[in-house]
């Protein structure tokens, strides 16, 4: 479900990722794409995000800018069975300074690398490590199959294996 799985917390020197009590802490891959920003004139669309509003930017450490925000992808590539459901949670060294992460849920058989926001709310720059932690994924197991899956219903986010803008 989960590769590479690490099967204990890891910590030293490290924003903590691995298994932990009752999810999986995540990393954040060396793969930034950070917004360019735009004239204030020009309105955001999701229906219409290109990749000339980003910046492609690969490192260990990247900055986002006071109020933007960037988009990166999990270190861990995800393959859900048809019986789960997860959450994801950005960890709280994070957001104790301002660094707020999103993702949507990982629905019954979706797989692939997740595409994850982080926004830096603060004033100030914000640096973030890749290879470690960024936020917390939680399963929750049904009794029950899925009727239709993600996978079932052609989602358009299924087996990206790279950061994804919106579609």
């Amino acid at each position: 479900m989960i590769k590479p799985f690490q099967p204990q917390q890891v910590k030293k020197n490290n924003i903590s990722y691995g298994l932990s009590s009752y999810g999986y802490d995540i990393r954040i891959a060396d793969e930034f794409k950070i917004f360019k920003g735009t004239n204030k004139k020009n309105i955001l669309d999701p229906k219409n995000a290109g990749p000339d509003l980003f910046e492609d930017f690969k490192g260990e450490i990247c900055v986002i800018p006071p109020n933007s925000f960037i988009l990166a992808r999990s270190f861990e590539y995800f393959k859900i069975p048809s019986n789960v459901l997860a959450l994801c949670a950005g960890k709280s060294t994070y957001a104790r300074i301002g660094v707020i992460v999103n993702v949507t849920p990982l629905e019954p058989s979706w797989e692939g690398y997740l595409t994850i926001a982080i926004s830096n709310t603060s004033g100030s720059p914000a640096k973030l490590y890749a290879n470690e932690g960024i936020a917390q994924v939680v399963f929750f197991e049904s009794d029950e199959q899925c009727d239709i899956t993600y996978a079932d219903r052609k989602g358009k986010y299924q087996s990206q294996q790279s950061i994804t803008l919106s579609k």
